[in-house]
């Protein structure tokens, strides 16, 4: 035998004995999964996870050493399969992928689909899991059959295919399906469907429901019906933590607060008044010191909040900072009986800026018709009376006749009027941006001291009517009355 020869057949002898040492390798570790999948089933869990741990190292390494061999792809997809069943998901995605290039069908494929889909699900990619599940529903196992139309049935729900999703779960029950049936029922406005099934799950005692999400869904399409299903829960005997009733209570009055104002503030009521301080319980008091301050018709009205807002804001809740902000806004609206009467300097500035702190701040709507209307009243001479008149009419158009013809005697010829009938008028600019330069200065009044002459602004100070006189407007703000 020639030397040439005798190489040639060392490479085959060679090739063939790696071939044989790489199919032992792919058999030895289906073998460990079948092991694996046996334990599983017997309830030996400890036992199951350390052999899917040896299928991950053996896959691994056959991948590593023959990486162009015709079972590196199949080896990869047991690594995934191994990974998926330790709850590694966000690993077992990858290798799992590779089931598309399997040209084989079987238990491995389906079972590998199933993995890859509810890891898909895990990572919350519904659209490509049901890409996986698709692959399975029509198995001719019908465990897995069944697991697959499950899953389809939630990659469904979750990808907002309501519809489509209630008409799997029909066509196929599953027990396990419950949470999906409800959420799939409120989301497509069948209210009192998913009413009547709640009934039955609550007397059945069922622990497993998503009540919370079922009530946010059911919430964006009526609110009055998801309150009903929070009235429910209220009644179920069963312990709930303080947090997550409050909450549950918190949210139902938020989502009712457009469509029934009364029932609302019961809810808050309700979420304020469980036992123990909670997050959302603070929130609710809160909320009811809106509620409150915006029934307010004069700036006497708003002292008895002055001090539950002071109280809540020092309690160290995620509502503190905003009720620190609320209890500023409203002693600055209560100092205005001072420093925004006739005649006190920058008082008409005040007033005005008070009225918006009345009506943005607090949601005032009659006391800010009134703050604008005393400004037009006490300070007639003032530029900003005519637009303080037309922020009055917007809020409160009872006497828009009276206004109207106010503003065409004493205003006609003001720059606020002139923008309205579309004419130019650069003094609007100059009065615009000298009210936001104020504003952001907030300037207090200075003690003593007579006026200097012109009306409204104190001695020594630059006219904030007056952008040259000294004052530099930073960016201005909304500029509607």
């Amino acid at each position: 035998m020639t030397p040439r020869r005798r190489a040639a057949l060392l490479v085959l002898v060679a090739t063939l004995l790696s071939g044989c040492v790489y199919y032992n390798g792919m058999y030895n570790t289906h073998r460990l999964a079948k092991s694996a999948r046996k334990a599983e089933r017997d309830g030996r869990v400890f036992e199951a996870n350390n052999l899917w741990g040896q299928v991950i190292t053996r896959a691994e390494s056959l991948v590593v050493r023959h990486p162009r061999s015709k079972y590196a792809n199949e080896a990869n997809v047991l690594r995934g399969l191994a990974l998926a069943r330790l709850d590694q998901c966000p690993a077992a995605i990858g290798p799992l992928g590779r089931l598309s290039l399997l040209e084989k069908t079987g238990d491995l494929v389906e079972e590998s689909a199933l993995a890859l889909g509810r890891c898909r699900l895990e990572v919350g990619d519904p659209a490509f899991a049901d890409l996986a599940f698709v692959r399975v529903i029509d198995s001719r196992d019908p465990a897995r059959r069944r697991e697959a139309r499950f899953y389809h049935a939630r990659a469904l729900r979750m990808s907002g295919r309501y519809e489509e999703a209630l008409a799997v779960i029909r066509e196929t029950p599953d027990a396990r399906a419950r949470n999906d049936l409800l959420l799939s029922l409120a989301a497509t406005g069948r209210g009192d469907e998913a009413l009547a099934l709640a009934d039955s799950l609550l007397a059945a005692k069922d622990t497993t429901l998503a009540w919370d999400s079922v009530t946010a869904t059911l919430g964006r399409r009526d609110p009055r019906m998801a309150s009903d299903l929070v009235g429910r829960l209220e009644n179920d005997p069963r312990l709930v933590p303080a947090e997550v009733r409050a909450t549950r209570l918190y949210d139902d009055g938020v989502r009712l607060a457009a469509v029934d104002t009364a029932r609302s503030a019961a809810r808050f009521e309700a979420a304020a008044g469980v036992k123990g301080r909670t997050e959302s319980g603070e929130r609710a008091r809160l909320d009811l010191l809106r509620l409150s301050l915006r029934k307010a018709r004069t700036l006497a009205d708003l002292a008895p909040f002055a001090d539950s807002l002071t109280a809540l804001a020092a309690r160290g809740s995620s509502a503190a900072a905003e009720a620190g902000l609320l209890g500023a806004t409203v002693a600055r609206l209560r100092r205005l009986s001072d420093s925004a009467a006739a005649g006190v300097p920058l008082g008409d500035l005040r007033l005005f800026l008070g009225a918006e702190d009345a009506r943005d701040g607090l949601r005032a709507p009659v006391l800010a018709a009134a703050l604008f209307r005393q400004l037009a009243d006490d300070w007639p001479s003032s530029p900003y009376a005519p637009k303080a008149i037309l922020a009055a009419d917007r809020l409160d158009p009872s006497d828009l006749g009276e206004a109207r013809a106010r503003l065409d005697s004493l205003y006609s010829d003001s720059p606020y009027l002139a923008v309205l009938r579309g004419e130019e008028a650069p003094e609007f600019r100059q009065l615009e941006d000298s009210l936001q330069a104020f504003a952001a200065g907030r300037p207090l009044l200075p003690r003593g001291g007579a006026s200097s002459g012109r009306r409204g602004i104190a001695p020594n100070q630059p006219d904030p009517r007056r952008p040259g006189d000294g004052n530099r407007p930073p960016p201005r703000r909304g500029l509607e009355p």
